[in-house]
This record gives structure tokens, sequence and C-alpha cells, in this order.
């Protein structure tokens, strides 16, 4: 029975040698309390079971790589419920940032093609391609606001109610008004400070449109939680009720 298979991945004992690999690739994950990392372990253990990964340009995919992108992406599910980013199918890996190209149609339906070097992207149907390169990067720096992993795996959370636009799955209407209300000012504040070139603990590259917003944010809110906290105190609190976690306790 497909059940009993998930359960008994899900449970299966985290062993020392995954731990380890832990320690040394994603050192945030030596910050959580011991609660919240048994709960890590079980989740890691249901993404690995439930996704596929793929290695691309050459990429051979081992343990730490899978370990390590699913032990970051499952960080965003902690205490919440959750069915591991259900519409995920597979992560596709690059040794190094790629290149991907997009069609683009204008208003007067002329096609055009633009190429662009990237370390990440997700996909609705079912896809995240990450570098790999920048994946390790961003894991090693926790307190520079930047992960690709988290921006990304982000954006699934984003798309879970079949739209990415900057507002994840909600429990109620009353929750998406409010979610709006303050992330529209946000977002509009962060587009104020690039116009004006004034600092902002958030990256402007969230200021380009909502759902990078929320992309954005989430990395902020997970590697700058105190700064985030201190200077948007609403917005940390929102994310706090959203993830329920705080990261700032860590």
């Amino acid at each position: 029975m497909p059940w009993y298979k998930d359960r008994k991945a899900r449970f299966a004992p985290f062993s020392d040698a995954d731990k380890q690999i832990l320690i040394q690739q994603v050192p945030l994950y030596e910050k959580l309390p011991d609660d919240l990392k048994q709960q890590l372990h079980l989740l890691v253990n249901s993404f690995l079971h439930r996704k596929k990964f793929y290695g691309c340009q050459g990429l051979v995919i081992t343990r730490t790589i899978q370990l390590t992108i699913a032990a970051q992406a499952c960080l965003l599910l902690l205490n919440r419920p959750t069915h591991e980013f259900r519409k995920l199918k597979a992560i596709l890996v690059y040794p190094e940032a790629f290149i991907a190209t997009h069609r683009q149609v204008d208003a007067n339906g002329l096609v055009s093609f633009s190429s662009k070097e990237l370390a990440g992207e997700s996909w609705g149907n079912g896809r995240v391609i990450l570098s790999w390169d920048d994946v390790t990067k961003g894991a090693q720096h926790i307190n520079d606001g930047k992960n690709v992993v988290l921006h990304e795996f982000a954006h699934q959370l984003d798309s879970e109610d079949g739209a990415t636009n900057g507002a994840p799955e909600l429990p109620s209407a009353g929750a998406y008004r409010a979610w709006a209300n303050l992330m529209s000012a946000e977002f509009a504040q962060l587009q104020q400070a690039q116009i004006h070139h004034l600092y902002s603990v958030m990256d402007y590259y969230g200021a380009s449109e909502p759902a990078e917003f929320f992309a954005v944010v989430t990395e902020t809110f997970f590697e700058k939680p105190s700064e985030l906290k201190q200077r948007h105190s609403e917005l940390y609190a929102l994310l706090c009720q959203y993830y329920k976690v705080s990261p700032d306790e860590w």
C-alpha cells in the first residue's frame, strides 16, 4: 500500500552519517532546537521518498546533494500541516548557474526569446531547477538573506493555491485580506527603497513583482530574522504566523 510505504519511509531512522552531512552542509540545521531537528528528519525522509532528483550536464546526484537540498526546502514546512510540496515531482540539479531561455509574447502578439543565467527556477508543472554551486553557497552563508533553495521552494508554496502571485495557500478569506494588505504595503515600501537607493534588509530583487517579494521575504525571514523583526515587525509577525516558527529565537 502506498500509504504504508510513505509512513515507513517517513519514520525510518535518520542515520548519524546523514546528520553529519547536514551539520557540514547546512549550518542552519545546528541552530535548530532538538524538537525541530527531529521534525526536520521526518520531513526530509518523506521528501526524499516522494521526489525524484536528476543531475544535469553530467552532475551525479549524491546523498549529500539530496540531503542538502531537502533539508533547506523542508525548513519551510516545520510545524505546518503539509504534503511535502504536493505538486512537486522532480528537482533538476546543474553543477553551476544554467542558461534558461523563455518565450515571451508582447501586446501585439510578437513572439521573442530571451536567455538568462540563473541560480534556480521554480515551475508550476512540478519541477524545481537548481545550481548546485549556488545551493552550497546559499547554505553556508546563513546571514546574508540569499538562499536559492528557500527562494525557489517559497515559489512552490506560493503556487499551491493555483497561482504564483505572492499569496500562498491561507486558511480563510480574512487571512488573505490581512496578507494582501500588509504584503502590498511592504512591497511598495521596498520598491521605494530601490528607487531612492535606500538600505533595505530585503534584497531589491523582491521589488520586481509580488511573487518574487514573497520568495525574497522568505529568504530574509530565515536568514536575517532579528533584523527583519526590528525593521519590519508586522511583516515578521505575519511570517511567523504563516511559517509557524520564530527563527530569531534560534
